[in-house]
C-alpha cells in the first residue's frame, strides 16, 4: 500500500496508472511523429501538449468508469460495459485535442489521426494492462503481511480481513505467521525481505515490541495495528473502536487556514464550471417536469450541516406533491410508488441533485463531504448509532466517500454502514482523497450505482 495524504492506495494499481499514463503518452508521440509532424503539419511542441493531454486524461477516463476497480476487473460483464464506455470518451477526447490544436482544425488530411491516435492510446494502454496481469500472475508485485498473534488462532479473523476488502492487502495464500514469543527471528538480517514482507499485524501495547517497531521502521516496514489492517482494507472505520478523543487528530478538524481557503476556492471554480456546463440541462430538466406532473419544479427540504445547523436544501422535485405527512420523514424505498415517471429517471442520473450547487456557492455545502441528512433522522440515527453526530465536524456535501463506495441507505444499519466511510472520510480528509471521490461520482452517475 502506498499512503497518500493519509489515503492509502494500492500500490500495484499506482504502478498501472503511471505504467499506462507512459505508454500512452510515448504511443500517441509515435502517431503525430509519423503522420504530422514530419511533413510540418503538426509542431513538435503541439504534439507533445496532445501526447500530455491524452496521457492525463486517459487514466482519469479509466479511473472514471471503474477500470482500476478489483471487483469490475473480475467481472465480465460490468468490464466489457466499462470499457465501451471509456473507448467511447478516449475517442472523444482525442478527438476534441485535435479539433483544438491542429492548424484548420481537423481536414481530409488528417482524418485518419481522429480514429488512428485513439487506437494507438487503446492498444498502449491493452499492452500496459497486459504486462501488469503477468507479472503479478508470476508474483514480481506479490503483497504479504507477517501476522503476529499469540500463537492461539485469533489471527484467522486478521487473515479473513485482509483477503475480503477491495484493497485485497495479501495476495499470497500463505501469509507469515509469528506468535509474539518469536518476534527476535524477525530481526536477523534478510528475515523480512526474504518472505517478502511489506508490512505487520501487531496488535497489542506498543512499548511491549518497541525493539521490534524500531528494526521495521528502519526497512521501510509498516507497523499495522488490527485496526489499521481493517481500516486500510476496506477504506472505512471500525465505530466502534474508536477512541473517545479520536476527533482531535482528524485530518479534518487539523486543516490550516490556507488548506480551508483553497477547499473554498475548490468548492467555488468545480460549482460554477458545472453550473455552466449543465444549465441547458437545468432549464431543459424544469420544463420537463412542468409537463410531466403538477406542482413545483424545485423542492426544498431542511437537512442537518455543519455542528449540526439546519438549511434549506434544493433540489428538483421527483416524487409527487404531498408525497409525505408534514413532520414525518420517510425513507425512499426501491420503486417508490411516491417518484413521478420524469423523477425516476432524474433519481437515476442524480440529475434532481444539481440544484445543490447553489447550496455549495452558499456555503451551505461542499462538494464532497457526508450526505446532508433530515433532522429527524439525524436525531433518530444519534440515538441508535454512537458516534454518528461525529460526521456533523465537516460540512455536508454533494457527493462523499460513502455515496462512492456503499449504496443508497434506507434504514439504521445501512447508516450505520455508511458511517464507517463518512468518518474515515474525516480521518483522511485531504483534496487528493476529494479528486478520488469527484472521479468516481462519475462512475457512480453513468453506472446508476445505488439509485433509489
Amino acid at each position: 500500500m502506498t499512503n497518500m495524504f493519509g489515503h492509502h492506495v494500492r500500490s500495484d494499481l499506482l504502478m498501472l496508472y503511471l505504467a499506462e499514463g507512459i505508454a500512452v503518452f510515448f504511443a500517441a508521440i509515435a502517431v503525430l511523429e509519423w503522420m504530422t509532424v514530419r511533413d510540418g503539419t503538426l509542431g513538435n511542441a503541439d504534439a507533445l501538449l496532445i501526447a500530455t493531454c491524452l496521457a492525463l486524461c486517459s487514466g482519469l477516463v479509466l479511473g472514471a468508469t471503474g477500470l482500476y476497480q478489483q471487483v469490475r476487473l473480475t467481472h465480465a460483464k460490468r468490464l466489457a460495459i466499462s470499457t465501451a464506455v471509456a473507448v467511447a470518451l478516449i475517442v472523444s477526447i482525442a478527438v476534441v485535442a485535435l479539433a483544438l490544436i491542429l492548424p484548420g482544425g481537423i481536414s481530409v488530411s488528417t482524418l485518419g489521426l481522429v480514429w488512428l491516435l485513439p487506437l494507438g492510446v487503446i492498444l498502449a494502454v491493452a499492452a500496459a494492462r497486459g504486462v501488469h496481469a503477468a507479472v503479478l500472475r508470476h508474483g514480481l508485485l506479490r503483497r504479504r503481511l507477517l501476522i503476529v498473534g499469540e500463537g492461539s488462532g485469533e489471527d484467522g479473523a486478521l487473515l479473513d480481513t485482509a483477503r475480503s476488502g477491495p484493497n485485497a492487502l495479501t495476495s499470497d495464500s500463505q501469509p507469515a505467521r509469528l506468535a509474539r514469543a518469536d518476534l527476535a527471528q524477525a530481526m536477523r538480517p534478510g528475515w523480512l525481505r526474504d518472505r517478502g514482507i511489506w508490512a505487520v499485524v501487531l496488535p497489542g501495547p506498543a512499548e511491549k515490541e518497541g525493539a521490534f517497531r524500531q528494526h521495521c521502521g528502519g526497512l521501510g516496514v509498516q507497523i499495522l495495528s488490527e485496526e489499521q489492517l481493517h481500516e486500510c482494507n476496506h477504506n472505512r472505520v471500525e465505530c466502534d473502536r474508536l477512541p473517545v478523543n479520536w476527533l482531535g487528530n482528524a485530518r479534518a478538524i487539523r486543516q490550516s487556514g490556507l488548506e480551508a481557503v483553497l477547499r473554498r476556492g475548490f468548492d467555488i471554480a468545480v460549482t460554477l464550471t458545472l453550473l455552466l456546463l449543465t444549465l441547458p440541462l437545468m432549464v431543459l430538466t424544469a420544463i420537463l417536469i412542468r409537463i410531466d406532473s403538477n406542482g413545483p419544479v424545485f423542492y426544498r427540504q431542511e437537512r442537518c450541516g455543519l455542528q449540526g445547523q439546519v438549511f434549506w436544501l434544493f433540489k428538483f422535485r421527483s416524487m409527487a406533491v404531498d408525497a409525505e405527512v408534514p413532520g414525518k420523514p420517510v425513507w425512499a424505498t426501491k420503486a417508490d410508488p411516491r417518484v413521478t415517471r420524469f423523477g425516476r429517471f432524474m433519481r437515476l442520473t442524480r440529475i434532481d441533485e444539481l440544484p445543490q450547487l447553489i447550496n455549495v456557492l452558499r456555503g451551505d455545502m461542499s462538494m464532497v463531504g457526508p450526505r446532508p441528512e433530515r433532522p429527524g433522522f439525524v436525531a433518530q440515527l444519534g440515538e441508535a448509532i454512537p458516534r454518528y453526530h461525529d460526521r456533523a465536524s465537516v460540512k455536508p456535501g454533494i457527493t462523499g466517500w460513502a455515496q462512492v463506495n456503499y449504496p443508497y441507505g434506507a434504514s439504521v444499519e445501512d447508516a450505520r454502514m455508511k458511517l464507517a466511510y463518512d468518518l474515515y472520510y474525516v480521518r483522511h480528509r485531504s483534496l487528493f482523497l476529494d479528486m478520488l471521490i469527484l472521479l468516481a461520482t462519475v462512475r457512480v452517475v453513468l453506472f446508476q450505482e445505488g439509485a433509489r
